[in-house]
Parts: structure tokens; sequence; C-alpha cells
């Protein structure tokens, strides 16, 4: 998956991306909202997703579980759309990528991207056991978390009484970067395929954001989301707004003032194309990866930290609300 460029320490909501900076401070400065977010009821779309086994590319589990999200979105009132296209991917071989698009208020013109990756790794090959390297990930927080928050957020959306749309995007083929034993595309091209896809075959035509937010690994127990460096280049608004809200919600201490490193993600193919996005993804202090289950065959919803979604969660009813 994502993986960091170089370790290295970098330098309305959503309505109000469109206006001048805000600072961490003043972006806390809010009236706390009341409605709750339900971590349990986000576990449980996670324990779906997974329960259709490993969602790595061109299985039945991958189908399946699509249909599922699909389906579900539509059911939580989300108007419903699926980009589908083939992709060639960096070891010669083609997969259809099919990323879901699930709306909120479809017609209104002011909009937000929320987003998060769907598919599993193919390869558990983080695991310290070198038996399990050729092993698919289940990938319940590295993929199935994110979507579990959206679907959560989707699921009480109308009483947060926001007048503009949400556009809850499932990025395909996200994950399916070469494995650490043989050499990817040196440009990093090999990650985040489905998201460069919709950058390059946007599913509405003339469809723009004000503005994204990108959900990556948001279950993890012990997670801390820190600044990533390329949304403080790109998108200094809604990181303020985002760690504002986590301060007014009761969350700081899972969102530090504090600067992480530059991620390759899903989000830079939002923000090469002009929409401003930040990346919530999770960092780890004395860990050189993203967690102790990152693309491990410990990635199971055993693993799920109900306090990590909890706090991730109502951190954005907090932001979408301001």
């Amino acid at each position: 998956m994502k993986y960091f460029f170089q370790i290295l320490i970098c330098s309305a909501l959503l309505l109000s991306c469109k206006s001048e900076q805000k600072t961490t401070d003043e972006a806390g400065d809010f009236k706390v909202v009341e409605l709750q977010f339900n971590a349990d009821s986000a576990y449980h779309f996670i324990e779906q997703q997974c329960s259709f086994g490993a969602r790595t590319p061109g299985s039945e589990a991958h189908r399946l579980c699509g249909d599922y999200i699909a389906g579900k979105f539509s059911a939580l009132g989300m108007t419903v759309t699926e980009q589908r296209g083939n992709c060639t991917m960096w070891d010669g071989k083609t997969y259809e990528c099919r990323n879901i698009i699930a709306s909120y208020l479809p017609d209104a013109q002011e909009r937000v991207i929320i987003a998060s990756h769907w598919d599993s790794r193919p390869w558990a090959d983080a695991d310290k056991d070198a038996a399990k390297h050729s092993e698919p990930v289940m990938a319940a927080n590295d993929g199935a978390s994110g979507v579990a928050v959206m679907m959560e957020i989707a699921r009480q959306i109308k009483d947060l009484n926001i007048q503009y749309g949400i556009d809850f995007i499932c990025f395909d083929l996200e994950d399916y970067g070469a494995p650490e034993d043989q050499e990817g595309p040196a440009d990093g091209s090999d990650w985040c395929v489905g998201s460069a896809y919709w950058a390059s075959h946007l599913h509405k035509e003339g469809y723009h954001a004000n503005c994204g937010i990108l959900l990556d690994m948001v279950g993890g127990a012990g997670a801390r989301f820190r600044y990533e460096g390329y949304s403080l280049q790109s998108a200094q608004t809604v990181v303020a707004q985002v760690w504002g809200a986590a301060k007014t919600a009761g969350y700081a201490e899972y969102f530090p003032e504090e600067q992480g490193g530059h991620i390759n993600d899903d989000h830079l193919n939002l923000i090469k194309i002009g929409i401003p996005t930040a990346d919530i993804i999770s960092y780890y202090d004395g860990m050189p990866s993203f967690g102790p289950t990152w693309h491990t065959a410990d990635d199971t919803p055993e693993n799920i930290s109900k306090e990590t979604l909890k706090a991730v969660g109502q951190t954005l009813f907090q932001a979408l609300a301001q």
C-alpha cells in the first residue's frame, strides 16, 4: 500500500475550504456536535466486509463485497454510481477497477469528498512469518475501516443537517503495489491505481468537489493521526479544520498537532486535479510502518479498536457540521 516516499519531517468543512485559511486553534472554536458516532455500528460494517474473505482484485470475495458496499450505501439513502474500467497493473496483469461512489444530496453544487480504498492487498509481505508473505491480507484496518466509517456517517448524515453534497468514494486497486521482494515502478504508480483511474475518468461530466478527506487505516489500536506532508502543502485549510474539529470533539490525543511523513496515497490523485484533500492516516511511534498489523495476516476484525473508530468518526461529525 502507500509508503513513505521518505521518512522525513515535513516542513466548512467544508465550504470553508474555499475561504481564507484558519489556524488549528481558530478551527477549534466551535460548538460541540451532540450527534454521536456509533463505533459498534462501524465495527459491524468492518465485519461484514471481511465476512466475504480477502477482497483481492479479481476474486469472488472482491465481487461479493463490492456488491455489498454498493447495496449498503443505497439502502442508507445514498445515490450510488459505479465506475468500472480495465487497468493493467505493475506485473502486467489486467483487472477490472470498480470504484463505488455514494452521493448525499447529489444535485447540490457545493460538494465534499470523503474517500477510502476497499480492496485488500494480495500479499502479507510485512508479516513476521515469511511463510505468510504469499497470503492475502484480510484488510480489516487497511481498507475496511475507512469504508465502515463512511457507512456510519452515511447512516446518520441527515441528522447533521448539512446543506452541501457529500460523495463517499470507495477506491479500488489501491493496495496492489509491488511486494517488498520485487521492484515496482520508480514513480510509485503501482499503488493507488483506482483513484488514478477515477481522476482521469471522472464519474460525472464536469464533476468537481470543493475539497476532500481521505481515510486510511482509521481503526488500529494505538493509532495516532499526525499531519501528513502533502496534505499540509496542498490542503492546509482542510487539515486545520479536521484537527480543530478533533480538539473540539475531545479527541486531540488521537490527532496530535505534530508533523508526519509524506505519503503516497489516494489523496495525491485528487490533489493533482485541483481538489485539496487531507489524508487521515495512522502513524505509530517507534515503528517503521503503519502499525503492527499493516500488510500482515493479523489485519483482522479482532485487532480493530472501537475507540479509534469513535475518535475518527466523531471528529468527522464535528468537522462536517462546522
